[in-house]
């Protein structure tokens, strides 16, 4: 599931990024195979990958076409990630089929992170995804979320306004 600041700019306001987030379900067995059939587009490595099943459950790969870096995260028997992945949708990206967070989960992953590590590009993202799915997100689940990921003060300034995506 694409996740992290390239949804964001498909739900909301876009800016620029220098990588792709995506969550993966990934059976440990199936590592070699991954790593095979990425061989000659990723620079992926296969340890990398065997100890993203420990903290903090990531991973890299670079693109060798492009030089893009990707980062993968292992998906997590966590409440909010499990129920993140299971309410992703199918969309086309530039062409091809993908499956990416819904507005409000990007919304919340945000704002968590934001809460982890503070950065306005964070909070600049959630915004600008309120902002343009405004009358779109589904409120009772996000304040719901947001009481289980202790960001419940910073998702009521962004339903309420106070919150706002940076001007440019």
């Amino acid at each position: 599931m694409l996740t992290g600041s390239m949804v964001s700019n498909f739900w909301g306001i876009p800016r620029t990024t220098h990588d792709l987030d995506f969550v993966v379900q990934l059976p440990e067995a199936l590592i070699p195979r991954l790593v095979a059939e990425f061989e000659s587009d990723l620079m992926l490595d296969e340890e990398s990958v065997r100890n993203a099943f420990k903290p903090p459950y990531q991973f890299n790969a670079i693109d060798l076409r492009s030089a893009l870096k990707v980062d993968f995260w292992i998906l997590q028997p966590k409440p909010f990630e499990q129920i993140m992945f299971e309410r992703r949708i199918q969309t086309e990206l530039f062409g091809e089929k993908a499956w990416i967070c819904t507005a409000e989960d990007v919304i919340l992953h945000k704002l968590y992170w934001n809460s982890i590590s503070p950065s306005d590009r964070q909070t600049g993202d959630a915004a600008g995804v309120a902002v343009v799915q405004r009358d779109k997100l589904d409120t009772r689940y996000l304040r719901k979320w947001a009481v289980e990921l202790q960001v419940e003060d910073t998702i009521e300034d962004l339903l309420s306004g106070k919150l706002a995506p940076k001007q440019t």
